[in-house]
């Protein structure tokens, strides 16, 4: 029997490795359905962008796999960072974190009495944000807002995953590639790397409004690394018995941290409605319910109420 020889090729590897997501908010580029729709919502005030970066130094790290005994890395393909994460334990302590710390003057944070600060939640999900008050008298006569002022100390706290692509020989003189990899540490929370810095945030009125204002502030970090002084010679270390690589690192950690005032409030915006996503229709049930309920304070189109109208006739 012939074989069909006009197969594809198939192999192990993933084609489709990134994907595109689905909104259900489809627009057909007129302006139909476009109604104006209340929200309720926070308002970002005022906000500030910082960049911060730290230095740590990593000597005699040791890297795995061994090599073997008589190998000699020749080259190197690549050296990357980034930083580690447990999915199954948020609260590993190799978790690399930016965790900032903030001393606000000029106002002051709004406790519970018991000498705790107020938390209301974010739109994280999480309670993340602060309430803040300050005397926005004088600066309300004006129509401005009042500054505060404040100190971010950011500690860094975890380890970070570095890899290095090289190409060594081996007993044999045989060049082969390997990745090699290691898993740093930064700082620990009775010693991490400490950053700061200092901000201004302009402040709404704290008499105008049934809502006081809320301090948030979120970080970000990355990891950037080489060897610390670029040679291959001088930086990594191979034993010759057992093929254990060492090497000696200059790693960067490269912090972005956001502050924001914030203040709930309602807007009107335009918007083409309710999202409508396509399901996978199962092949038992004839109907599914509702998610969403309808809107309520739409006005019906002609056609419906024309015919309303014959029908009452």
């Amino acid at each position: 029997m012939a074989g069909n020889h006009n197969n594809d090729v198939l192999g192990l590897s993933i084609t489709d490795r990134c994907c595109r997501g689905t909104t259900g908010c489809d627009w057909d580029g007129t302006l139909r359905r476009v109604v104006n729709e209340p929200i309720y919502v926070q308002k970002v005030y005022d906000a500030a962008l910082f960049n911060l970066q730290g230095l740590r130094t990593a000597a005699n790290q040791v890297f795995s796999p061994s090599l073997g005994e008589g190998a000699r890395i020749i080259r190197i393909l690549d050296i990357r960072c980034r930083k580690f994460f447990n999915p199954a334990n948020i609260n590993d302590a190799r978790n690399l974190r930016a965790i900032p710390t903030t001393t606000i003057s000029g106002g002051e944070v709004v406790e519970d009495g018991c000498g705790n600060p107020v938390r209301v939640i974010g739109p994280d999900g999480t309670a993340s944000e602060t309430l803040v008050y300050a005397n926005t008298q004088d600066c309300d006569e004006e129509g401005r807002g009042t500054p505060i002022f404040g100190t971010q100390n950011v500690e860094i706290v975890g380890s970070v995953i570095v890899e290095i692509d090289a190409i060594f020989t081996d007993d044999c003189d045989k060049e082969c590639e390997v990745t090699l990899s290691a898993t740093i540490p930064i700082g620990s929370e009775q010693h991490p790397l400490l950053l700061t810095n200092f901000f201004e945030l302009c402040l709404p009125s704290v008499i105008d409004t049934a809502f006081l204002p809320r301090f948030t502030e979120f970080c970000n970090i990355s990891c950037e690394t080489r060897l610390a002084t670029n040679s291959i010679s001088r930086d990594i270390v191979i034993d010759p018995r057992t093929g254990t690589v060492r090497a000696n690192l200059l790693i960067a950690l490269c912090v972005t941290c956001e502050k924001k005032i914030i203040v709930p409030v309602q807007l009107c915006v335009l918007s083409t409605g309710f999202p409508v996503l396509s399901a996978e229709t199962a092949p038992i049930c004839s109907s599914f319910p509702q998610l969403f309920p309808d809107q309520i304070d739409r006005r019906r189109p002609c056609a419906q109420e024309a015919e309303i109208e014959v029908q009452t006739e």
